[in-house]
């Protein structure tokens, strides 16, 4: 299965990208995750402060198939979320990648390693499904 991942980007296997900028990283769900899950109804983030945990879910997409789970992929502060998508969460659907869901402040930059590469996500999703 061919699927749009850009190489600037970091995945999870629970199929989230990450976008290092500095400290800041930008948290969406992939291509592979929208078109998986189908027209998205509904979207649950924390609000800005939140301490998240790297693997430890922070909020929820809801689409009209299924509820899924968002997985942090990286420990840190939530700085911003993305409220175009409270009254319009079919945004992800459009465009995956420039739908961001969260922006967090980075606690430890080691765990950025621990993120699969567009080479290594893309091996998982032909692979995996």
């Amino acid at each position: 299965m061919t699927t749009n991942i850009p190489g600037n980007l970091r995945y999870t296997k629970e199929h989230e990208w990450a976008l290092v900028e500095g400290q800041t990283v930008t948290v969406g769900i992939t291509d592979f995750a929208q078109s998986a899950l189908g027209d998205i109804v509904f979207l649950e983030v924390p609000e800005v402060g939140t301490n998240l945990k790297a693997g430890a879910t922070f909020g929820v997409v809801e689409s009209i198939k299924s509820v899924s789970d968002l997985y942090a992929p990286i420990s840190g502060e939530v700085l911003a979320k993305n409220s175009d998508l409270e009254g319009s969460p079919e945004k992800i659907n459009a465009d995956a990648y420039g739908a961001w869901l969260i922006k967090v402040k980075v606690k430890d930059v080691a765990e950025l390693n621990n993120l699969l590469t567009a080479e290594q996500y893309q091996e998982f999703c032909n692979t995996s499904h």
